[in-house]
């Protein structure tokens, strides 16, 4: 195990924390890490709220830019999912620094905006993976070691099995990246094995995402989709007739992109970890 002391920022762009569910995760890595090694620090932003929001955007905004441009983190972690990313990638994107570029980044659902948007820029080493707040999933503690395993020593257990197989990937919540097209935001995504997941959507939804991921030119050169899985889909009046499997074969079909097979990914407990990108080697 790497023995460097890692100091990871939790920020949320989109839904609040609770003081107490910062206290559980925290005494959770304090378990799992009795050295000290591995720091989590929560920023107060985490614990204000503005509506549906973590805080105006203002602050969201600010409190992610102190923790990416300040050296002396490590990694940043999303602390909850919910929405309200997108609103930030115009006041944080233009304000990154040299800083930002050297930390990891971990998250999922509506964290994938930023994501993309740091991806695309270059910046930071990206993942789609647990959030903090998947400590009150059930069984949400080993969501939680996995994420600290890879911010704090990129360990390959965490990982989704396929991304070892070659081609640079990426990881996206269907819903977040089809808003993503059309957008500045967008990452590059040629060559990329895109896997999917997806929660509390109607399957006539996820059909619509695919369509519009199927037929968008921006996502034509990609190597091909992985679909991980789609949880707690509402029950459809009248039964849409095909499940999460066949909409993605089918739009793949007629849109002449390859149908890899599933992913280890979704909304729950056992959501494994996707750098963004090609995977770099795992001596290094």
């Amino acid at each position: 195990m790497n023995s460097a002391r890692c100091r990871i920022g939790v920020t949320a762009p989109g839904g609040r924390l609770t003081p107490e569910i910062a206290e559980r995760v925290r005494a959770f890595a304090a378990s799992l890490y009795p050295d000290r090694r591995v720091e989590l620090v929560f920023h107060p932003q985490c614990f204000l709220s503005d509506g549906h929001f973590a805080g105006p955007d203002a602050a969201r905004a600010e409190a992610f830019l102190q923790i990416a441009n300040d050296p002396d983190f490590d990694a940043v972690w999303f602390g909850r999912g919910g929405y309200g990313a997108c609103r930030l990638l115009d006041l944080v994107m233009p304000k990154l620094t040299q800083a930002a570029k050297a930390k990891a980044y971990l998250g999922y659902s509506d964290a994938g905006n930023l994501l993309s948007a740091l991806y695309g820029q270059g910046t930071g080493q990206v993942a789609h993976g647990p959030l903090a707040s998947d400590i009150l999933r059930e069984g949400g503690e080993a969501a939680v070691r996995r994420a600290l395993a890879w911010l704090a020593d990129r360990d390959p257990a965490a990982l989704e099995p396929t991304v070892t197989e070659g081609a640079p990937a990426a990881a996206f919540n269907m819903a977040i990246l089809s808003h993503l097209i059309g957008t500045p935001w967008l990452a590059d995504l040629t060559g990329h094995v895109l896997m999917f997941e997806e929660v509390s959507e109607y399957m006539y939804r996820i059909d619509r995402f695919m369509f519009q991921i199927a037929s968008a030119p921006a996502l034509r050169g990609i190597a091909g989709i992985r679909l991980g899985r789609c949880s707690a889909i509402p029950p459809n009046e009248p039964e849409f007739g095909h499940d999460e499997e066949a909409v993605v074969r089918h739009w793949c079909e007629r849109a002449g992109i390859a149908y890899l097979g599933r992913a280890d990914i979704g909304h729950d407990a056992d959501n494994k970890v996707v750098p963004f990108g090609a995977l770099p080697s795992l001596s290094s």
